[in-house]
């Protein structure tokens, strides 16, 4: 028996919107099943890692510290994603937003102002957008695969950041300890619910969603983008330059990467550490796609990877697994949601193909 793949006449728009919550489910029980491998009890597994973070407000709070920078990555990322221009360096693109936004609150250490924190935020997102510029630029040029140049320039950043930290970025009073001062109180952001680390960045975070969802539904930048990698041949008889719009797209995912930059150093970290972000650059790929490359649902979707972040260190500390099953579960998710997205566009076909009536008539005619 032949098992074959044929191309669905038609999407589903509802079946669309739903295989990420399949991709979820099946994710949730295979993670199962790897539980009772590690011979641990996979139901307590399942509460530590999904439920026991988020079980009072202190946990709540943590979730929103960390599903701030994926979402506003993941929402810059959908820009790019959605006109077929792949930006996978947003991880060095936070890395120097940290740099050039952290860096300004060292160079004004001493001075106490409400205007430094804005233009933290500015430098912040300047130092991603430059960042970003660089594949851009190449891009638009020679025609350089935006895909390697970005990812290859993410090792750059972080060599940057090794240097600086190591040497004129190190605090002078840290005991040659690779980091920066402790910034002062007019560069940190003002934290929204006492005793808890939760920070205006995220307040920034579901700001960004509204703008970017206006972008999309009302304003003729989305319309352009979405033209543009839908139907890149109508897109250039209309008019929409493909240059310019590689040009916006890679220009705001980095800025938008060099804010979660910025605010990473100027939020729950507090100064500039070796490693600003443990991965948030590669997981908001995934937030971008699991939320459908939609504003609203990369918010639900970068809470969801959030708390597998806070899942992990429950674990590990709870149940001594491993803080490895954190990258596991979110392979696993992704594998499940490009297999699902693959459902979505294909269906299985059992037996031998059929000839269609048009060959069987030609056939006949030939005979004759």
């Amino acid at each position: 028996m032949k098992i074959r793949f044929e191309p669905r006449q038609s999407e589903s728009r509802t079946v669309v919107f739903l295989s990420p919550l399949v991709a979820v489910l099946f994710t949730g029980l295979f993670s199962m099943l790897i539980f009772a491998i590690l011979g641990v009890d996979p139901i307590t597994a399942v509460y530590t890692f999904f439920i026991g973070p988020v079980t009072s407000i202190a946990g709540w709070a943590e979730l929103f510290v960390k599903a701030t920078p994926l979402v506003l990555i993941g929402i810059g990322l959908s820009f790019g994603f959605r006109s077929n221009i792949w930006n996978i360096g947003a991880e060095g693109q936070l890395t120097i937003g940290a740099l050039t936004g952290g860096g300004l609150a060292l160079l004004f250490y001493n001075v106490d102002s409400v205007f430094l924190l804005p233009a933290m935020i500015i430098a912040g997102i300047f130092g991603g957008a430059i960042w970003a510029a660089i594949p851009a630029f190449l891009r638009v040029r020679f025609n350089t695969n935006e895909i390697l140049t970005s990812l290859m320039l993410v090792y750059v950043a972080q060599l940057i950041l090794s240097y600086l930290i190591q040497g004129p970025m190190r605090a002078p009073d840290g005991y040659n300890f690779p980091e920066s001062r402790l910034f002062h109180d007019a560069a940190l952001l003002p934290t929204l619910i006492s005793e808890t680390r939760l920070h205006a960045g995220w307040i920034a975070a579901l700001f960004f969603a509204v703008i970017a969802w206006i972008l999309w539904s009302r304003h003729i930048i989305g319309f352009q983008v979405k033209v543009a990698g839908d139907a890149p041949l109508a897109a250039r008889f209309s008019g929409v330059r493909e240059k310019n719009v590689t040009w916006l797209v890679l220009l705001i995912s980095g800025g938008a990467a060099g804010l979660a930059g910025m605010i990473e150093v100027s939020g729950p970290i507090g100064q500039i550490v070796p490693i600003i972000s443990p991965g948030y650059g590669f997981t908001a790929i995934i937030v971008a796609f699991l939320g459908r490359l939609h504003p609203i649902g990369i918010i639900f979707s970068g809470m969801l990877m959030a708390l597998t972040y806070l899942g992990g260190d429950a674990a590990q500390i709870e149940m001594k697994l491993p803080n490895a099953v954190t990258g596991v579960f979110q392979g696993m998710l992704l594998f499940f949601l490009l297999a699902t997205d693959f459902f979505v566009r294909y269906r299985i076909r059992f037996g031998a193909l059929r000839e269609t009536p048009d060959k069987e008539s030609s056939k006949k005619g030939v005979v004759g």
